[in-house]
């Protein structure tokens, strides 16, 4: 298989980790002989100060040309001063809304060799296994813009959906749980919002073609209580764009370190960005201490959902995964009586984990 990707480093420990997850790639193209093409362009604070913007026309195109997307991080205070429109994370939400990445894929797994070191109790979230798909081209973020009124006393912020958005979104949900355990929870403010009260008329209409599908309606608030109180509750969760900004990020302390999570933004064709979801950490960039995980996973990710290499996939999950049952963990991770490793060795010891596979005379690995 050979397969075009575009590599986006971005700002702070992007690029140490994007290296981590480059080279976990060469081996398993080896091993499996595919032929991956790297593209390395800019985004983020990196490309503000390269060419001026966050999101640099050059960029965009070859992104629209690459069958996926690697990204490391982007943001940091040394853009503070940037103009709203022109923040590093413009950057981000620009290729989102350019690509037409509608649906945010996070999973939330907990690696039973880091059960401790989730701040809940080991008997609360042992067993949980939670896919969080956020709608992410809609709702507030995309509203008409933002307005101050009466004189700066009053602000107006518009929430707007179209009925298509919602309806791919959950159609999107209904695929993927039909792949799991086959329960699906749809989170919204039925209570409150129209927005939501269509949202979850769509559930309704679309649980009719997928039967086997259990489904559950729970409100915002009440499903925030429960991923911290029942974790392993939920199988597949679906809900708006600013509900699974938070609940997404709230759930990602299970697992005990931002560092482990990756995510992905899809679309209808299978292309999707891949990144590890915690940010660009600009206090510890270069030291050589960052959790490279969170990448190397979003790269396995990549492969699973784009490629449809689940061998492969599996393949980096079982490396990183015996990593840490050996005992090895970067400074975020509170591992007991584990031996602390930086980004590079943590790097090695996956690469080391990975089976031995002849290697194909025929390999091409380019990088451009």
């Amino acid at each position: 298989m050979k397969k075009q990707i575009v590599l986006l480093p971005g700002d702070g420990i992007g690029r140490e980790i994007m290296e981590s997850a480059k080279e976990v790639l060469q081996v398993i193209a080896e091993e499996f002989d595919h032929t991956f093409i790297f593209h390395e362009h800019a985004i983020g604070g990196a490309a503000i100060d390269a060419y001026g913007e966050p999101l640099p026309e050059e960029t965009l195109k070859a992104s629209e040309h690459a069958d996926a997307i690697l990204l490391g991080a982007v943001g940091g205070p040394k853009w503070d001063d940037q103009p709203v429109h022109n923040r590093p994370e413009q950057g981000l939400l620009k290729i989102r809304k350019s690509l037409g990445l509608f649906a945010n894929l996070r999973p939330i797994k907990i690696i039973p060799a880091l059960t401790h070191a989730s701040p809940l109790k080991e008997d609360i979230v042992s067993g949980s296994d939670i896919l969080i798909i956020r709608e992410l081209t809609g709702g507030l973020y995309f509203g008409k813009p933002s307005e101050r009124r009466n004189n700066g006393n009053s602000v107006v912020d518009t929430l707007s959906y179209e009925r298509y958005e919602m309806e791919r979104i959950i159609e999107k949900a209904f695929e993927t749980a039909m792949t799991r355990q086959k329960h699906l929870t749809s989170v919204d403010k039925a209570n409150v919002l129209e927005s939501s009260r269509m949202w979850r008329e769509i559930v309704d209409m679309k649980s009719n073609e997928y039967p086997e599908v259990t489904v559950e309606h729970v409100l915002v608030d009440a499903a925030a209580m429960k991923l911290i109180t029942n974790p392993a509750h939920f199988d597949t969760i679906v809900t708006e764009n600013l509900f699974g900004d938070i609940l997404s990020d709230e759930a990602s302390v299970i697992p005990g370190s931002l560092g482990l999570l990756p995510s992905a933004s899809v679309r209808e064709d299978g292309v999707g960005l891949y990144e590890p979801i915690h940010g660009s950490a600009p206090d510890i960039a270069g030291k050589g201490i960052a959790n490279p995980l969170g990448m190397i996973l979003s790269a396995a990710f990549m492969l699973r959902n784009s490629f449809g290499l689940d061998a492969e996939a599996n393949e980096i999950e079982r490396a990183v995964n015996e990593a840490l049952e050996q005992g090895y963990h970067t400074a975020d991770l509170q591992v007991k009586d584990g031996t602390l490793v930086s980004t590079k060795e943590m790097t090695e010891l996956v690469v080391e984990n990975l089976s031995t596979r002849s290697i194909s005379d025929s390999i091409c690995l380019t990088y451009v």
